[in-house]
């Protein structure tokens, strides 16, 4: 579009800019600290000699190291499972502040980028709010293979609290949480109320399983899970190598169907299993298990299951010590209670297809041997939400929500959604003011503003366009240049273009200049162009 392409050129030039790629950074903002999901943090493998290396997420070699460093063994005197090779600690990498460890999970990754994305997305937007790394932005990542109540992963969270609370001048802090991290987060409150309730000011979170994702973990214990689609996924890590490491970890029993939960919809595992009667005759018949009853079939399914690990035989079957473990941790997690000084909120993913019932075998190919259920092809009864967990179990966090927002978005998509980060920057309180949020029932009413958008109606074509710099006062880069110093200042302008033979064409443009801060002023222009008769 010429006329707003002209127009934004004579802003420029008029106020002399130096486009910086370094944002305004809002000192006043409270910090947040982003909590990850299953799966959600870089960890990293440290021998008896001190060399470390990244063994999830990693592409090349990604398998065999997978089951050398991370296939692990619970140990229910502790609740803790631990790695099969004992010369092996896993650890997290600590790097900016703890962003590095969920911001992109191989950062060496550069075909394919997307698909190993966590929160880069949400950091980088934070970041255009004013955030600052180290500052206002922090992260935490953790060994995922854990229990949610562990004490050691408590203990580090308790420290990470405590350090962000003093570095920022005993600001109270806001979390936000995806996944998993919300049962981590909620166990926490559980546990430790008193420290949960003097350093945090609100907690928010996204996608969380607070009863359980049924469909999605029933079948990654019994078949296993991909964490990368695509061709990608023949790289990476295997579906039976990520099982094998599943049926050793607390935190995937604490993501089972919630046995003692009201479901409106009942989650069950059904099969069509292979009967014969008295007379020797055989049929087909459909039988249904609810979550209680489906462990019982999961027991004798994954009865015989087995790995070879350096030479060695070793049983891995379903594992009663854990969901022991995972039952107190549910029990726990039932009696969460709210610190009244705390502000909490809840985003959910809807309108996706969500496994919730799995059925194995069908009436043509029944089941006549339990361990057919590992390789059998699984057929999917699902229900609302955002395709890993219902939107029923997200919703029911048991807590006193000050807000509870359904928003059309996948599971790991969710995170990086542009819809997300207008509710999040609303209440963060962060950024300028959004005109087009309503509060009263917390939704977006227009799409969500990239930095250029088109729309056409019939003869019409208008686009919308958002420019930000930075206007530096002095050379502090070395050069000769200078800027002179603006005055704060909102202003507005406009253009317009006929031809005889030409569409009309105008364009209008907002500028606002903030007042100077350490050296630097921040400029915004927002410009609206049409085109009629096109």
């Amino acid at each position: 579009m010429a006329v707003l392409e002209e127009l934004i050129k004579s802003v420029e030039l008029w106020l002399k800019l130096v486009k910086k790629q370094q944002p305004l950074i809002n000192p006043n903002l409270d910090p947040v600290l982003l909590v990850p999901g299953i799966a959600g943090s870089i960890l990293n493998a440290v021998d008896e000699n001190g060399n470390e290396e990244r063994v999830w997420v990693r592409i090349l070699g990604a398998d065999h190291e997978f089951q050398k460093k991370l296939w692990s063994r619970f140990d229910p005197s502790t609740g803790k499972t631990v790695s099969l090779d004992e010369k092996t600690k896993i650890i997290v990498p600590e790097d900016r502040y703890g962003l590095y460890a969920i911001d992109v999970l191989d950062p060496d990754m550069i075909v394919g980028r997307d698909g190993v994305c966590y929160y880069h997305d949400m950091i980088e937007e934070m970041i255009k709010w004013g955030y600052q790394e180290g500052k206002t932005l922090f992260g935490f990542g953790y060994d995922f293979r854990q229990s949610n109540r562990l004490q050691e992963t408590l203990d580090k969270f308790s420290e990470k609290l405590e350090s962000i609370y003093t570095s920022s001048g005993e600001k109270k802090l806001n979390i936000i949480t995806h996944s998993m991290g919300g049962l981590l987060v909620k166990c926490f409150m559980c546990l430790h109320s008193d420290i949960f309730e003097k350093y945090v000011n609100s907690w928010i979170a996204i996608a969380a399983p607070f009863q359980g994702a049924p469909g999605y973990i029933t079948s990654s214990l019994l078949n296993g899970m991909s964490f990368v689609e695509g061709w990608e996924g023949n790289f990476f890590i295997s579906k039976w190598s990520m099982q094998q490491l599943l049926i050793e970890c607390p935190s995937i029993y604490e993501l089972m169907a919630c046995p003692d939960f009201s479901w409106d919809i009942f989650p069950l595992l059904q099969l069509w299993a292979k009967k014969q009667d008295s007379s020797g005759e055989f049929s087909t018949m459909l039988e249904s298990y609810e979550p209680s009853e489906a462990v019982i079939l999961m027991n004798k399914a994954l009865s015989g299951n087995t790995v070879t690990y350096d030479g060695m035989q070793l049983s891995l079957p379903f594992n009663l010590e854990i969901l022991k473990w995972a039952n107190e941790t549910r029990r726990i997690l039932s009696n969460a209670k709210l610190p009244t000084s705390v502000k909490f909120y809840n985003i959910y993913g809807i309108n996706e297809a969500t496994p919730h019932t799995i059925c194995y075998g069908s009436e043509e190919a029944p089941i006549s041997d339990l361990e057919q259920l590992l390789c059998a092809q699984i057929k999917y009864i699902c229900v609302n939400g955002d395709g890993t967990v219902p939107a029923e179990s997200a919703k029911a966090d048991g807590l006193d929500a000050v807000a509870r927002v359904g928003v059309p978005a996948d599971h790991r998509g969710i995170v990086c959604d542009r819809h997300v980060f207008r509710i999040l920057r609303h209440w963060l309180k962060a950024g300028e003011p959004d005109p087009f949020y309503n509060p009263v029932n917390d939704y977006v009413i227009l799409p969500t503003a990239f930095e250029i958008e088109q729309h056409r109606e019939e003869s019409m074509q208008v686009t919308s366009l958002k420019e930000e710099w930075e206007i530096i006062s002095s050379a502090t880069d070395g050069s000769h240049s200078k800027s002179v110093d603006l005055p704060a200042m909102m202003g507005s302008l406009s253009v317009s273009h006929e031809g005889k033979e030409q569409p009309l064409e105008e364009a209008r443009a907002t500028v606002v200049v903030h007042p100077q801060h350490e050296g630097r002023q921040h400029v915004e222009i927002r410009a609206v162009g049409i085109t009629t008769g096109a």
